[in-house]
């Protein structure tokens, strides 16, 4: 299949996508020659670009009309030879299927949150892996993939690494860990106050400093964090991606629940501390630092319900975690001295 082209169909969001490289870097591993378009959210163009994997990167805006119908023309022209949603969500599989892409592979219906999406599919796969990574992999298997994991090296701008280094230096920071509060919504979300207590707990007893992850919309959450910190000197910091992936990568730890920059940092080798509670960490947990010895803690209170439903309240598992928890967990881990 050396004039092989896929379409690879993942809008977002940060950690989803981060979870499909591995299955996309199969296809490329198997198919060195083939044309590999990745369709996605203008927002995530950055985080696609830097894993290298992809031809060509496609943006489109599903709430607009003029760019639905600006991607579609561009698909049909394109002839794919295969399109792989590795979303699995009406919004997701309609492009290919309105594109009369002639084979559309996706989740069967006991792997979709939409009921009804896989009737625009093709090829229904029923994906057995725990872990999302491995589901993902499932569908580049029945792509052809010869395996469903491939290896992948996300490339940090030099320019974004120059500005990371610029702040560093401006801060007097050497070492530092950065703790990253927000989630997507509130019930996976460790209480902002205990992240706050975390660093200071890891200034005082460790002399390192933390820096706040700020993402869109999340202001106000890490300013909270920066003032339970108090004296710890705690800063939040946002920027693009580039900057995003400097700092999770020159970080002594990370610290997230189930949330993008957790995954981002896992997979750019950080060493990360996962704070569990409805969601399910076999599922969405920590992937490459699971696979390299010590590289990803997971804490989780015992006999949790996984649950993806969305609250505005911390679950009540969460609230079982402690600061000393997360703080003994580092410290034994012997990076934090």
């Amino acid at each position: 299949m050396a004039d092989a082209k896929f379409l690879i169909v993942r809008l977002g969001s940060l950690g989803d996508i981060v979870h499909t490289f591995p299955a996309v870097a199969a296809l490329r591993e198997t198919f060195s020659s083939a044309k590999i378009v990745w369709l996605t959210h203008p927002r995530w163009r950055e985080l696609v670009a830097a894993s290298g994997i992809a031809n060509e990167i496609w943006e489109v805006e599903t709430r607009s009309f003029a760019s639905v119908r600006e991607v579609l023309g561009k698909i049909r022209r394109e002839n794919f030879s295969a399109a792989i949603d590795y979303q699995g969500l009406w919004k997701s599989a309609a492009l290919p299927f309105l594109a009369r892409v002639p084979r559309r592979i996706g989740f069967s219906p006991s792997s979709v949150r939409e009921a009804g999406v896989p009737l625009l599919y093709t090829d229904r796969i029923d994906a057995h892996a725990k872990h999302v990574a491995g589901k993902n992999g499932e569908l580049s298997l029945a792509a052809g993939a010869a395996k469903p994991i491939g290896a992948f090296a996300l490339a940090i701008p030099v320019e974004a690494k120059a500005t990371v280094e610029n702040l560093l230096r401006e801060k007097g920071i050497q070492k530092y860990v950065v703790l990253s509060p927000g989630g997507g919504w509130v019930s996976k979300c460790w209480p902002p106050e205990r992240f706050g207590e975390l660093a200071r707990r890891l200034f005082d007893e460790c002399g390192i400093r933390s820096l706040i992850n700020c993402g869109p919309g999340e202001e106000i959450l890490a300013q909270r964090v920066v003032d339970s910190a108090g004296p710890a000197a705690a800063f939040s910091c946002g920027g693009s991606f580039g900057e995003l992936m400097a700092i999770l990568k020159r970080a002594e730890f990370v610290v997230a629940g189930d949330t993008g920059p957790l995954h981002l940092a896992d997979a750019l080798g950080a060493r990360v501390v996962a704070i569990f509670g409805p969601t399910d960490p076999e599922r969405n947990g920590p992937y490459w630092g699971q696979r390299a010895s010590g590289k990803a803690i997971v804490l989780r209170a015992k006999n949790v319900v996984s649950t993806y439903k969305r609250d505005d309240e911390p679950h009540p598992s969460l609230l079982e975690i402690s600061v000393d928890d997360v703080f003994l967990a580092m410290s034994g881990a012997r990076t934090i001295s």
